[in-house]
Parts: C-alpha cells; sequence; structure tokens
C-alpha cells in the first residue's frame, strides 16, 4: 500500500528555519523579522510547508499563531534537524580547522624509535580527535608515497631525492658503533669507521637508508663490510650484538636505553657522516589538509637535536 509522503525537495532550512521561529514567537512578522525575510515571503513560505506537509500547522487566532497538534509534531521534526544540522556544521568546522581529522605519517625507523613517540604524545593532546596513522619505511619509500599522495607527511634522513617536495629541516641524530662489552672495540670511547672494518658486522635489512650508509663508506674506504647477520629492527640488532654475531652502527637514541640490560658498549663514530639529519617532507604538488599542516608546524617546532657527545 502506497502512502502520501512529504516532498523532502519542497522544504529547505530557511523554511523549517522559519517555522521554529514563527511558532517560538507566536507571529509570523516577528518570525519574519528574526529569519530576515519579508513578511508576504514568511507568509508564502509557511502556507507552501503547509501545503507541502499535507497537514495544518497552525492556526491563526486573535492572539497570535498555536500550533495544532500536527504543528507540535512537526516542531519537534524541525529542532531535532537543526540539531543535527548544527552538530554537522562544527564537526565540518572541526575538520577544517585542523583540530579533527586523519593525517597519514610516513617514517624511517630512525624518526619512530627516537623522536615521533613524544612529538605524536603531545600533538595529540593538543587535537585528541585527530587520527595520525603512522607507518615506519625505507626513505626512498617515503619520497615515493609523498609524490604519489599515499603519504601526507614523511620524515627521512638527508639525502633522498627531494623532487617535487617540500623540505623542512627536523632533527639531528648521532650514529654509534654498539659493541658487547666484552668484545675487543668496548675499550675505545670514540673510534673512526675505517678501525671497524675488520669487524663481522650486523646491520639491517637491504634498502635501509642507514645499510646504505655504512655500505657507502666501507666502499669509499676501499675495505668489504662484513655483514654477518641481516635483521629488520634496531631491537633485534642489539639482541645479535649482545650475543657476540658482530658490532653494529645505530642511532644512539635508539639503543641508549639497552646498553645496560644488555651488556652493551656504545662507541662514539669520528667520522663527519655519523651525524645525521633529519627532514620533514610534504608534497610540493598536492594541499596539506588542516590537520596534516597542523601537524607539519608542530614538529617543525620540534627541531633541537638530541644531545650528540
Amino acid at each position: 500500500m502506497s502512502k502520501d509522503l512529504i516532498n523532502p525537495a519542497r522544504i529547505d532550512f530557511v523554511t523549517l528555519r522559519l517555522f521554529c521561529a514563527v511558532a517560538q514567537t507566536g507571529s509570523i512578522t516577528k518570525g519574519a523579522e528574526r529569519c530576515s525575510l519579508a513578511l508576504s515571503a514568511a507568509s508564502r513560505r509557511i502556507s507552501e510547508f503547509e501545503v507541502a506537509s499535507k497537514a495544518v500547522l497552525m492556526e491563526r487566532t486573535a492572539h497570535g499563531i498555536q500550533l495544532t497538534p500536527a504543528g507540535h509534531v512537526a516542531l519537534q521534526h524541525a529542532m531535532r534537524l537543526f540539531q543535527g544540522f548544527e552538530l554537522f556544521s562544527n564537526e565540518l568546522s572541526e575538520y577544517s580547522n585542523g583540530s579533527r581529522g586523519h593525517v597519514r605519517l610516513w617514517a624511517n625507523m630512525s624518526a619512530l624509535v627516537e623522536f615521533l613517540p613524544s612529538a605524536l604524545e603531545s600533538f595529540l593532546h593538543l587535537y585528541p580527535d585527530t587520527r595520525v596513522e603512522v607507518e615506519e619505511q625505507l626513505s626512498g619509500d617515503i619520497v615515493r608515497a609523498l609524490v604519489e599522495g599515499v603519504a601526507d607527511v614523511g620524515i627521512f634522513v638527508e639525502g633522498a631525492p627531494p623532487h617535487g617536495l617540500n623540505i623542512l629541516p627536523y632533527r639531528k641524530d648521532r650514529l654509534v658503533v654498539l659493541c658487547s662489552k666484552t668484545h675487543p672495540l668496548s675499550k675505545a670511547d670514540e673510534i673512526d669507521f675505517r678501525s671497524c672494518l675488520s669487524y663481522d658486522f650486523v646491520g639491517l635489512n637491504r634498502g635501509s637508508s642507514l645499510l646504505n650508509t655504512i655500505s657507502s663508506a666501507a666502499h669509499e674506504i676501499g675495505f668489504p663490510l662484513r655483514l654477518r647477520v641481516q635483521v629488520r629492527s634496531f631491537d633485534a640488532m642489539s639482541e645479535m650484538i649482545a650475543s657476540n654475531l658482530g658490532i653494529g652502527v645505530l642511532p644512539l637514541g635508539a639503543c641508549f636505553r639497552k646498553l645496560e640490560p644488555l651488556g652493551l658498549k656504545a662507541v662514539r663514530l669520528l667520522d663527519s657522516w655519523a651525524v645525521r639529519k633529519l627532514l620533514i617532507a610534504t608534497s610540493a604538488n598536492r594541499p596539506l589538509s588542516s590537520s596534516a599542516s597542523l601537524l607539519v608546524e608542530h614538529l617543525s617546532k620540534d627541531t633541537e637535536s638530541e644531545p650528540l657527545d
């Protein structure tokens, strides 16, 4: 059985607002004034609203406008619609000013382990309704993701090709040689990389910027890199090194807390490349969302490096 329904195309928010104003003031004249409408236009809208509703919603009396039972029902629904519309407007406003939203952040392992936990904690404290989707990726993959629009914000080590990107400085980290306290190198407090190349190494998997760095340094010196074990994380590197499977090159901040528990020694590298710059990058060809802009602004203020000595 078909039912006669109100055609929503014949009712707009201006008319609903006017209907609520007339109901609240008890006067079409006052309702029209509240809505900044001419009296004739307001009267026509109210009449058309009643026709569309297929019900008498208002009674004209000597004391003004009074709602019929159907009018009270219409008023309740109109108020709910306006409350929903106000919530809709407020939430969109939150997205537009960045206080609510979604950001895709890709970062290399060094940034993710050393700096981002505290930076994201403070950011999400300021903007608790923003969701930051974090992925650990290799520096080259981060650049491609930014260019292709897969990521919104990236953090990687200086040296990756920055074409098509907007770049800001972020932090610095110091690379150290990590060894067990029983290893011959543990007697030194600082060392050059050349002196390390006679020992076996534990390294990250192929493609990491850190492995590329030490491989290039060994190649320039003219010594082979004796890579005995390759793993996927700094934690795994530390465990392998603690088991005397080799030495490794890691950021100091990534292994500092593991020195005592695992019986490790961090030996300062004297080579200039051992101090690395991390960069914040975004696409130069795609506008940032408000949430992503707020995150970049927050990270760019967090640029003090960890103590390098």
